[in-house]
């Protein structure tokens, strides 16, 4: 990565523990250890977010062939591409159908069994 020899990190370890002492080495070196893996975590999000945003514009891409051939006709890759585009679509529209929908039959479902223990209090 950096192209450091074993010597060169030996070189590096003897100097800072010259400096820093053997109480405060472990402490400095697991302080750059954090600064390292903090580093490692920021390039693998950017290089994710990154990726994303390359799979969004070659969908883009994709329906706007799509859409100037007509959406009949097309490759299976880009038919691929336009039947994902239009499920992401749909699940932005509506996000809560389903939950809404499950929530609607619970509220029935409750309702039905509120009337049946009344009818059957009533006729007791």
């Amino acid at each position: 990565m950096f192209d450091i020899g074993f010597w060169e990190i030996a070189l590096i370890f003897v100097i800072a523990l010259v400096v820093l002492g053997p109480e405060r080495l472990p402490a400095a070196i697991r302080s750059v250890i954090k600064w390292i893996n903090a580093a490692k975590s920021l390039a693998n999000s950017i290089k994710k977010e990154i990726n994303q945003e390359l799979k969004i514009q070659e969908m883009n891409e994709n329906m706007i062939k799509a859409t100037k051939k007509g959406l009949t006709d097309l490759d299976p890759d880009l038919q691929k591409s336009v039947d994902e585009m239009k499920q992401a679509a749909q699940e932005l529209t509506h996000p809560y159908k389903k939950d809404i929908a499950q929530t609607k039959e619970e509220i029935h479902h409750k309702e039905t069994i509120a009337e049946q223990e009344k009818s059957s209090q009533g006729k007791e």
